[in-house]
């Protein structure tokens, strides 16, 4: 299982990145300022280190010039979007950047590709079903459940984002792609027949005037 160190001054984001990556098999710890960070990176070892740049104490950019994260991939996440900053933290041997706001199936995408050599917990159970996202295959009780290739996206992306409230259109984003001409009911009739192949009509929720969330405990 990979080790990600998430160095995020803004609990909110700190957690919700740790939150999501843990879901899909992830093991993650956090620092929220950059001395932390260092002292956590020198008595530890990780294998990704998500990293902000304008931290408390020692920034971002100065663990990097200090070598603190040599030999771990960085995936630097910031507000500083500018040419320079990129390039700068390239040259210090950054492996990715990622400006804010980001979408977390995004960053998941990019994490997933500095870690495609490591194995994730990719089997995900939710009351009697079981989500094998390797095998793309979802049983109900040990039965095989039919689902179309729609239904079987929709389902993966609300379970990579569960607790999450995602709108319409970013379902139709995500799961149709970006030159569907369809509306958003076309969303409500492939949640209606999930809930309804799967019992899931307490798990996933409808947020009012917005789109829906998969709500399960933590």
């Amino acid at each position: 299982m990979a080790k990600i160190l998430i160095v995020e001054d803004d609990k909110s984001i700190n957690d919700l990145i740790a939150m999501n990556l843990s879901i899909i098999g992830y093991e993650c710890e956090k620092a929220f300022d950059g001395n932390a960070a260092a002292e956590m990176i020198k008595n530890s070892r990780y294998d990704l280190i998500l990293l902000d740049i304008m931290l408390p104490g020692i920034s971002g950019i100065d663990l990097l010039k200090q070598n603190t994260c040599e030999n771990t991939k960085v995936i630097l996440i910031t507000a500083k979007g500018g040419l320079n900053d990129k390039l700068e933290a390239f040259n210090l041997g950054a492996f990715d950047y990622i400006v804010k706001p980001f979408e977390m199936l995004e960053l998941i995408a990019r994490v997933k590709v500095a870690l495609k050599n490591f194995d994730v917990n990719e089997n995900i159970i939710i009351k009697d079903v079981e989500i094998r996202l390797r095998e793309h295959k979802v049983l109900k009780s040990g039965q095989e459940v039919d689902l179309t290739i729609l239904e079987y996206n929709l389902l993966e992306t609300l379970v990579i984002n569960r607790n999450i409230a995602l709108s319409r259109e970013k379902l139709l984003e995500v799961v149709w792609g970006y030159d569907f001409e369809g509306d958003t009911r076309t969303v409500d009739v492939h949640i209606m027949k999930l809930r309804k192949k799967l019992g899931f009509d307490d798990v996933i929720k409808t947020v009012y005037k917005m789109g829906y969330r998969l709500e399960v405990s933590q």
